[in-house]
């Protein structure tokens, strides 16, 4: 392998799939071992939440936030479950930037579930959403990866049309063939970055792919794992990794990296989810005890697909007029189940218990 120069475009990236014996290392397969077991007992356990909506939508807005966190775009937990609740749209950039990966990453999962497949023409659609813009592919040379604080050139991506456009098509059809480890995933993300398709979010779109390669290879039924607070934990290991990987074929390390991050990331969503569940079965029972007359198994379902509730939330879901929905809703706040506050000009009900779960 010649020296690597981090300004020479690298335009001989080599094709997928590696080189057999520097990604099955003994290392590497029993690290595969560990984390496709804790993603099983994810993928079951995710049952015991009767309304998989629950789940889906607490889960990829706080992988959207991660994300979105790792590229410098900082938002809140609060911020965005108020701007997901309320009709005011003149959200700040970051906030937008959160509900477009939001956005974009339940598109990729509708495009799985319907046709099994994930094209390059549908990942360009993905990243389009992300970055609101058409350009597509690049097409024009200049693009390279610097140092944040010292503006260091560190890598330059394949910068011709040609090696762009073969080295997406070896990509897809590489994601798409029958062969489904974990590891070919670590192996799908490097080359993802490494190509740097796109001017802009390709970090974001890679780690959708991610979530998207799980559910096509049937890991999960749901994009319910955020890896993304795993990197947030370990960022400059994560990069460090990936030009290890460029610059030294160290395939085995960044691969580790990866499972690691699924196992563990797995093993804490294991633990969120079972203390939903818990909080779910308190929060019935004690709607049945104490508020009898407003119990339905919606209504709690509704608390908790959005922690941030308002009155037409319930009017969609449970079907009541407004006044009922409103009187509803600050029957619970009476019992403590809720806490309202104003959002503009809008009253908020607030599922702080789940809250904190999620915010852990």
């Amino acid at each position: 392998m010649k020296s690597f120069d981090p300004n020479e475009p690298y335009d001989a990236l080599p094709f997928l799939p590696p080189d057999r014996s520097k990604i099955e290392t003994i290392a590497v397969l029993r690290q595969e071992n560990k984390a496709v077991a804790a993603l099983a007992e994810l993928k079951g356990l995710a049952n015991i939440i009767p309304n998989q909506s629950i789940l889906i939508n607490v889960i990829v807005l706080q992988e959207a936030k991660d994300s979105s966190e790792i590229e410098n775009i900082i938002t809140t937990q609060d911020e965005l479950y108020k701007a997901v609740s309320s009709t005011i749209k003149k959200h700040n950039p970051e906030i937008k930037e959160v509900l477009y990966y939001r956005e974009a990453l339940y598109e990729g999962f509708k495009k799985i579930k319907e046709r099994d497949l994930l094209s390059m023409n549908d990942i360009i659609s993905l990243q389009q959403i992300l970055v609101q813009n058409e350009a597509g592919v690049r097409k024009l040379p200049g693009t390279t990866l610097a140092n944040d604080k010292t503006g260091e050139v560190i890598y330059t991506p394949p910068q011709s049309e040609k090696a762009i456009n073969s080295l997406t098509a070896n990509l897809v059809a590489y994601l798409n063939d029958d062969e489904a480890t974990l590891m070919k995933m670590a192996v799908l993300h490097y080359q993802f970055e490494s190509i740097h398709p796109f001017y802009d979010g390709n970090g974001r779109a890679g780690r959708i792919v991610n979530i998207l390669y799980l559910l096509l290879k049937q890991y999960l039924d749901a994009p319910i794992l955020y890896l993304s607070s795993y990197i947030i934990k370990n960022r400059e290991l994560y990069y460090e990794l990936l030009l290890g990987v460029t610059k030294n074929e160290n395939w085995e390390d960044w691969i580790i990296y990866v499972l690691k991050g699924v196992e563990m990331t797995s093993r804490e969503t294991i633990i969120k989810i079972k203390q939903i569940k818990s909080l779910l079965d308190r929060t019935t029972e004690r709607i049945k005890r104490q508020a009898s007359k407003i119990y339905s198994k919606e209504l709690v379902e509704t608390l908790f697909i959005n922690p941030y509730c308002k009155v037409e939330f319930l009017i969609n879901t449970i079907g009541v007029e407004r006044k009922a929905a409103s009187r509803y809703l600050h029957q619970l706040v009476n019992i403590g189940i809720l806490e309202e506050y104003k959002v503009g000009k809008e009253n908020i009900f607030i599922n702080n218990d789940l809250l904190e779960i999620l915010k852990k």
